[in-house]
């Protein structure tokens, strides 16, 4: 495959697809979310083989377990992308609203008014019900899109593809309104990050190598986040139990994800109540503890809570 070819057709042919999308109705947008996650309802069995590939693949090449967990597909998750584009649906219309209205000393009005960006590259690592949820939100708001996933999904993203191609073209849309790149070859983000003819924006998400990557070559404007750290703070006035529990899922719910806590922030006031029972929860989930010196105190005795560093806050 000639990488550069590859994607400058796929970028040209989004570009046209943006102009469709931007005129298209609430309605035809809201059958398309449906008819994808249709789709991807009956499609279970052939989602799952395909992923079944990638993680033979990824369990080949020595992926750990976090990053195998990322990466499969079962029933529930599937059917969480299926809920999660109908839930898309049932928002309120990004496109056309008028915020910001005022008169100006000529008897002018002028206001500022939603508009869709045209064509959004998204690229994104591991977890492949990205692929339906960016999928999901640029067509809600009216922009074609590129999709680059990490190579280890590619068998997954490729699928769950042709479940949105399916659903589009089901409701009269073109299917290059969301395409997602075929080929593994790195080349080919360089190539999506120079298309600056065809591409308006560009939104990485993963890690810090992909975001750095991208805040350096891009010719594109880049819409990205970086370093970022999951905070959960607890105050002095916070329902304990329920904060216990709400520490507890967002730790544990599933450990690999971007959006896993990383920092635990407490109140003081109510440090030597809180603590003991969240880290005796941790522990027995085989979260490793570190803690500033006043958490360590207070932990003395009823759980192993190393001192953290200062790499630990950054």
């Amino acid at each position: 495959m000639n990488v550069a070819k590859y994607i400058k057709r796929i970028s040209v042919t989004a570009k046209s697809a943006a102009v469709e999308l931007a005129t298209a109705t609430t309605e035809q947008k809201n059958n398309a979310l449906h008819a994808i996650a249709d789709a991807l309802m009956a499609r279970q069995q052939w989602l799952q083989q395909e992923n079944d590939k990638d993680l033979h693949i990824g369990k080949t090449k020595g992926l750990d377990a976090a990053m195998l967990d990322r990466l499969m597909l079962n029933v529930e998750r599937i059917t969480a992308m299926a809920e999660g584009l109908r839930q898309v649906a049932t928002l309120a219309e990004p496109i056309g609203g008028i915020t910001d209205m005022e008169y100006r000393p000529n008897g002018l009005q002028i206001g500022r008014m939603r508009v869709p960006l045209g064509v959004i590259g998204i690229i994104y690592e591991s977890r492949p019900n990205v692929t339906a949820d960016a999928a999901a939100l640029c067509l809600k708001s009216g922009n074609a899109t590129i999709l680059r996933g990490g190579s280890e999904a590619i068998h997954s993203n490729q699928a769950i593809a042709d479940c949105i191609q399916a659903g589009l073209e089901q409701v009269g849309l073109s299917k290059t309104c969301v395409q997602v790149i075929k080929t593994t070859d790195r080349a080919a983000v360089g190539e999506l990050l120079r298309a600056k003819d065809t591409v308006d924006v560009i939104i990485p998400r993963g890690g810090k190598g992909l975001i750095q990557r991208v805040s350096d070559e891009s010719l594109i404007p880049v819409i990205k986040h970086l370093d970022g750290i999951c905070h959960v703070y607890v105050d002095e006035t916070a329902d304990l139990d329920k904060a216990v529990k709400v520490a507890l899922n967002a730790k544990t719910h599933r450990y690999g994800v971007c959006n896993a806590m990383e920092t635990l922030l407490v109140a003081e006031g109510i440090a030597n109540d809180f603590l003991p029972v969240i880290a005796d929860k941790l522990m027995a989930k085989e979260v490793e503890l570190r803690g500033c010196a006043k958490t360590t105190a207070i932990l003395t005795g009823l759980t192993d809570c190393k001192l953290a560093t200062e790499a630990d806050w950054a």
